[in-house]
């Protein structure tokens, strides 16, 4: 296994150059007297101090070992309970977390680095802290404060942990057959029955509770309700009492991430408290999911970068044939580095993950500002959010697969060997398109509800702001420059001939919304690499800025003609995809 290297120099290039974190935070009266860069390249220092020496030592075991059911308890594997115990010590499960409940208060165009890091070392370590995170943020959005002080200080110390609770047997992605019940009791709470599957972080041994917020209905109501059911229950004086109730059924037997524990999970009149309004459940928990889904994409984008540093040391160092101009030291072998093809996938690789941090930073830039922001700048920016978090999921996940894999075929018969590390995280990424919403859905999200359901107002908004962007680009290629522009342009038609369609053709939108997310995509990238070339062209390391160049280049000759191919599927339509009838498949 290759030693973890934090991308450090390209994550301050991104806050500080490209994206001016520091005018941001200044701007933002939550956040001046909270960060500044100092303090942020100090966290995020010591985050790759700690992804490297404390989570990536747990990945290749974790995954040989996994999770252990025994009998009510879940049992994770050796190390993971001290590395948890020392991880929560230092605040990192509250980064993010608000600071009146013992948060550090910490932005989230940071804190999408920090997990970053965590998923490029070890996926199923990251992910108890990040359902953690995610379940204190819906409650600190939408319980009573009497539940926020009871259970916020001791989720954001680590000290208890966080679960979402949705999915049921025959309720996947659509939510509205769940059967979970919920009967009010005399005191105000409720009871819960039910069951669920596929909980990631359902149980496990590294937090003394385990605080479950679960879909229910209540009686004689066809919507669902949110209710915080812990699984030991909290005395008034915040203390621990008895059992409540819930319980493992079981656990699943995964392809990757074995060292996360994926349960069963049993409520059987199991004391829950209602958070937000009756039959508002899913408004709710959707402040959660949404988290999620972009935690789920930085495990794609945090695979990729793995796989990159894991394949390009290896190319560096591997000898296997002569280069196709002859050797340049007249060696008999030379290092796979030479060979065109493996070098098309390294910086396929590179221009994907780069450009892929570029997106998480913005978009939690866009967090950040929906959060604190004021007026017209608050209301824009939870406008993007709602355009990008779909499209930050999916193709932060999509890609994270593709890159990979690519980095897999690097080592050739030696990627899919356990020994070199890098099939495992292939097999850890694989599930990141799948759960939070399959990517299908992502798309038909991002096109059904974020860019036609306002009639392509937010889509149109979003590409004026590109424009005006490279209009301030002093260094960039004026050919790139058009081209990203008219990719833009020709994304914009699209979306208002689907637009106007889209009733006709009830079809359409499901059926060309991955075609149309991925040219977003592939779009977007575009725009974000020209910008960090032209911000990397006065960088006071020249080496650096090359690279960028460099990268750039090979991104907007060989990757972003890939947004037009995806338009062009979108534009054929629906009908050939539509017309053979369902008992011929």
């Amino acid at each position: 296994m290759y030693p973890y290297q934090a991308p450090l120099k390209d994550m301050q290039f991104l806050l500080e150059n490209v994206f001016d974190a520091p005018t941001t935070w200044q701007q933002l009266p939550a956040m001046a007297e909270t960060v500044d860069m100092d303090t942020a390249l100090a966290i995020l220092d010591e985050s790759a101090k700690i992804s490297r020496d404390l989570l990536q030592p747990l990945n290749r075991n974790g995954d040989e070992q996994g999770v252990v059911h025994s009998g009510n308890d879940i049992i994770t594997p050796d190390g993971f309970k001290e590395a948890y115990s020392q991880f929560a010590e230092g605040g990192w499960v509250g980064l993010c977390g608000e600071a009146d409940f013992g948060g550090m208060g910490m932005p989230k165009m940071l804190g999408v680095l920090v997990d970053e890091m965590g998923y490029s070392t070890c996926n199923s370590f990251t992910l108890y802290n990040s359902l953690t995170a995610g379940a204190a943020l819906c409650i600190n959005a939408h319980a009573t404060d009497e539940l926020k002080q009871t259970y916020l200080p001791n989720l954001y110390s680590g000290q208890w942990a966080g679960a979402m609770d949705m999915t049921e047997p025959h309720a996947g992605s659509d939510l509205r057959g769940i059967r979970s019940k919920a009967e009010p009791l005399e005191d105000g709470s409720y009871s819960i029955t039910g069951n669920k599957i596929f909980i990631t972080g359902g149980d496990h041994d590294l937090a003394e509770n385990v605080i479950h917020l679960v879909l229910a209905k209540l009686p004689d109501s066809n919507g669902i309700s949110l209710f915080l059911v812990p699984k030991i229950r909290v005395n008034a004086d915040g203390s621990l009492g008895e059992a409540n109730g819930v319980t493992v059924g079981s656990i699943e037997h995964k392809m990757g991430l074995k060292a996360s524990a994926t349960c069963v999970m049993n409520y059987d009149n199991a004391v829950g408290y209602l958070i937000g309004r009756p039959a508002r459940g899913l408004v709710c928990m959707f402040t959660m999911m949404n988290y999620e889904r972009l935690a789920i994409g930085l495990q794609g984008l945090g695979n990729g970068q793995a796989a990159y540093q894991m394949a390009s040391d290896y190319a560096k160092e591997r000898l296997q044939g002569v280069a196709a101009a002859g050797s340049p030291t007249g060696a008999t072998s030379d290092p796979i580095i030479v060979h065109g093809d493996v070098r098309r996938m390294l910086l396929t690789i590179r221009a994907l993950t780069e450009a892929g941090r570029a997106l998480s930073v913005y978009t939690g830039k866009q967090l950040d500002l929906a959060k604190y922001a004021s007026d017209d700048v608050q209301a824009k920016a939870v406008r993007y959010v709602g355009l990008l978090t779909p499209v930050s999921k999916a193709f932060l996940t999509d890609r994270g697969l593709d890159t990979t894999v690519m980095g897999q075929q690097v080592f050739g018969g030696h990627g899919y060997i356990r020994e070199t590390g890098i099939e495992q995280f292939v097999r850890d990424t694989r599930i990141a398109q799948i759960y939070e919403g399959t990517n299908g859905i992502q798309a038909i999200d991002f096109l059904g509800r974020k860019v036609t359901g306002d009639n392509v107002a937010t889509l149109t908004e979003f590409v004026a702001d590109v424009n005006a962007g490279l209009a301030e680009l002093t260094q960039a290629n004026a050919d790139h420059k058009a081209t990203v522009s008219n990719v833009f342009a020709e994304l914009l038609t699209t979306a208002n001939y689907i637009n106007d369609n889209k009733h006709e053709q009830p079809a359409l939108v499901n059926s060309c919304a991955v075609d149309f997310l991925d040219a977003f995509g592939y779009a977007l990238y575009g725009y974000f690499w020209l910008l960090m070339a032209d911000k990397a062209s006065g960088h006071e390391d020249t080496t650096f800025a090359a690279q960028k160049q460099y990268v750039a280049d090979f991104y907007m000759d060989k990757l972003l003609s890939k947004s037009q191919y995806h338009l062009s599927q979108v534009n054929q339509g629906d009908k050939s995809i539509m017309a053979m009838p369902a008992e011929m498949f």
